[in-house]
């Protein structure tokens, strides 16, 4: 009994120690900020990014061509994440995020592309109206079905004559 009282207080001594040794270790490095990741790496024009950085410590904010410097909050392990919108007239191609943290600043020069916006919804038909042809050939449709409807029927009612 004696070994595992010993065994279970000398393991839980250990635990409490490698707990507080990354704690430990952390606050006497230097940390800098790094790895700027923007996803999607890829979005249209008017998109939301999501802008995440390592080892960034209090008020931090990101910048770029491509939108307005948005505010990142800082959270767990030193991840500073936050959300950007893209201007609607950013420039086609790769940017780049520049993050300034407390702890100093990181730049990723080809952190997203932007593309072309497409244009969806209503499709072809975003004229007012139909035209002149699409008149015409709806009307010689309805004419074409008049016309054949009634040769069937003229036939069917002269079969039954016979």
């Amino acid at each position: 009994m004696r070994t595992t009282r010993a065994l279970a207080a000398s393991a839980a001594a250990v635990a409490v120690l490698a707990a507080a040794a990354p704690a430990a270790v952390a606050d006497g490095m230097n940390l800098t900020p790094s790895n700027v990741v923007a996803l999607p790496s890829v979005i249209a024009r008017g998109g939301q990014l999501t802008i995440t950085v390592n080892n960034c410590t209090g008020t931090a904010t990101a910048s770029s061509d491509a939108f307005p410097t948005t505010t990142l909050t800082s959270g767990v392990n030193n991840l500073a994440t936050g959300t950007a919108t893209v201007h609607r007239n950013a420039r086609q191609g790769s940017h780049s995020i520049t993050v300034m943290c407390q702890n100093g600043s990181v730049t990723n020069p080809a952190a997203f592309t932007v593309i072309g916006g497409v244009r969806g919804g209503l499709g072809g038909s975003s004229t007012s109206g139909a035209t002149p042809t699409d008149m015409a050939i709806g009307g010689g449709l309805v004419a074409a079905a008049v016309v054949g409807g009634g040769l069937f029927w003229m036939r069917r009612r002269s079969e039954k004559r016979i």
